[in-house]
């Protein structure tokens, strides 16, 4: 039934556009026709940046009213994974979480289609995975047959892509992508990043760029609670958080959580901590990658001892009802701080 109204939301569409930022000479003919794959508050954001870019989009959602959003923009939607790929080039998939990634490429109606041929020639994952999936995903990718050579290539590739930035920078195209797969398939979508982000940075072989997202959100909740715990024993010293945060902003301390994305309310403007920690990133989602950064710890033997304890405290933070609360809630909400006033 989804599928179905999905197809009939083309109906609404009755003429096709594009807002051109660039030529579309300057896009490689062989990237031209980009499938997009999961419209949530980054991936839609990506999505219309390659659509100003120039590209020709077909997007697809389980969300119906996202789907109409862009139906009504004249963008071609499709009713399921396999549909995008039908008609696609290149296929770039944003997800929540492993179990989505693996259903869209190899369940029913999958970007894979099951052993058959498939069409695009890239496949780029920007979801925040585990590296074992990616490398399982990758390796089914790389199995398959392309219906058409493209450039002396028989067979598809993926490139693990995920982000970082948050929502912020998906909507100003100012994302930072850290890339795993075929280095030659990394340099032929350079121009696909350049239309959503402004760093790309080569990691090395499948499921690197899905490893560097892991470490990178591990060092961030870290950070996180480092300063906010910082915060409440410098309050519960007497110190208020405006004069600690010029402090750590001026000295050895200085970090992303204490310079741009400052947990303690009435500190700082135009952050989540501003407006009752709404918005940003999701605590649950933060759990979901400490969940990850375990997993993977575990499957290799290394111990971490602050990776298993800041995934209790996010995960103790979503059971008490904070789930979709800002992960900097962790000030309030786990260590009880105050507002500055």
């Amino acid at each position: 039934m989804a599928i179905y109204r999905a197809r009939s939301l083309l109906t609404l569409a009755k003429s096709r556009y594009t807002i051109r930022r660039f030529s579309s000479s300057i896009i490689p003919s062989n990237l031209e026709k980009v499938g997009f794959i999961g419209l949530g508050n980054m991936g839609s954001r990506m999505a219309n940046n390659l659509i100003k870019a120039g590209y020709n989009v077909a997007v697809h959602d389980i969300n119906l009213s996202v789907l109409k959003m862009f139906s009504d923009k004249g963008i071609t939607v499709k009713g399921s994974p396999m549909e995008v790929a039908e008609i696609s080039d290149v296929v770039i998939t944003m997800l929540p979480s492993p179990s989505h990634v693996l259903n869209v490429y190899t369940g029913p109606n999958g970007l894979l289609n099951g052993e058959n041929p498939v069409k695009p020639w890239l496949f780029i994952d920007s979801s925040t995975i585990d590296p074992q999936t990616t490398r399982k995903i990758s390796s089914a990718v790389s199995n398959r047959a392309l219906i058409e050579k493209k450039d002396s290539r028989v067979t598809p590739v993926m490139l693990d892509a995920p982000v970082s930035g948050g929502v912020p920078a998906a909507e100003a195209g100012t994302l930072t992508f850290m890339v795993g797969g075929p280095e030659e398939a990394y340099k032929a979508a350079n121009h696909l990043f350049s239309s959503m982000g402004k760093n790309t940075i080569y990691c090395g072989s499948a499921g690197t760029g899905s490893a560097a997202k892991i470490c990178n959100n591990l060092a961030m909740a870290v950070s996180m609670l480092g300063v906010s715990e910082a915060f409440v024993l410098g309050q519960s010293l007497g110190i208020t958080a405006t004069t600690l945060t010029k402090i750590f902003n001026s000295s050895s301390a200085r970090c992303w959580s204490s310079d741009t994305y400052n947990p303690v309310p009435g500190v700082m403007e135009g952050v989540p901590s501003s407006r009752n920690y709404d918005g940003g990133f999701a605590s649950a989602l933060m759990a979901k990658d400490l969940n990850l950064a375990s997993a993977s710890a575990k499957e290799i033997g290394l111990n971490c001892p602050l990776t298993s304890e800041a995934t209790d405290i996010f995960t103790k933070l979503c059971d008490e009802g904070h789930g979709r609360k800002d992960f900097s809630c962790v000030f309030r909400h786990f260590y009880s701080g105050k507002d500055e006033l």
